[in-house]
């Protein structure tokens, strides 16, 4: 296994998770497809998405992947009056992050993070491990307080 800039940092802070690798399809990245492929329930798969406010700036949301992200529920929770999701060739110049393995831990900056509400039904949900066809299994409250998060009514 590589260790990527997201498992190292769950290392260095003593927190305990698993990790399940996958074959990558270029063709499809579907969050769907990647909860099948671990044997995983869509909703405990999370996505990191990275929005940006007309008032706080950037921002970041982790939703189960069979959801899409509700706009005006995500802008109410980051305090602004709306959101709009970046481009997606934004995304690793912003992050360091590519789409298909952007993970909310680890980014070059610490983004204010919000955690759709639904994480708190899990023991543990899977992010994104910092590349693609590599998941992190992790307790919702860890992920969480590592990155300083909120759990918001986000779908």
């Amino acid at each position: 296994m590589n260790k990527t800039n997201a498992i190292r940092i769950l290392e260095t802070h003593n927190i305990s998770f698993d990790v399940k690798e996958y074959e990558v399809d270029e063709n499809d990245l579907s969050g769907e497809t990647i909860a099948e492929k671990i044997g995983a329930n869509h909703e405990e798969v999370f996505k990191t998405l990275v929005a940006k406010g007309d008032k706080a700036g950037y921002c970041v949301f982790c939703i189960p992947v069979n959801f899409e992200l509700n706009l005006k529920k995500a802008a109410k929770a980051s305090g602004n009056k709306n959101v709009e999701l970046i481009k997606v060739k934004e995304l690793f110049p912003l992050t360091g992050y590519v789409r298909g393995g952007c993970s909310p831990i680890g980014m070059k900056r610490l983004f204010p993070t919000y955690i759709d509400e639904t994480a708190q039904l899990f023991d543990r949900i899977y992010i994104s491990a910092g590349v693609r066809g590599m998941q992190i299994y992790i307790n919702p409250d860890n992920l969480k307080n590592l990155i300083n998060a909120e759990f918001a009514d986000l779908i």
